[in-house]
């Protein structure tokens, strides 16, 4: 299974949907809490060229983006070839 990391912060709902829809596929995720800012967010900001919204969504290292993102990949069929690895 590929690595998954999402960059997330407390009380998103758009987190709350991209982790609610990798679990319907059944994927594991690293969820990487951004809620105090810090480091973490920083490294987020460098590794989705600038973006600061959250989720920041990452398969195996590929940046997806965010939520509405990751659910036009699921219509598309996308996002069940990429989670198979």
């Amino acid at each position: 299974m590929p690595k998954i990391e999402m960059y997330t912060k407390a009380f998103c709902p758009y987190c709350t949907r991209a982790e609610a829809l990798l679990r319907s596929k059944g994927a594991t995720f690293e969820d990487v809490d951004i809620t105090m800012g810090g480091p973490r967010r920083a490294e987020m900001l460098q590794r989705a060229n600038g973006r600061s919204t959250v989720p920041q969504i990452f398969i195996d290292g590929r940046h997806i983006g965010g939520s509405d993102d990751l659910a036009a990949l699921d219509r598309s069929g996308e996002l069940d070839a990429l989670i198979a690895g």
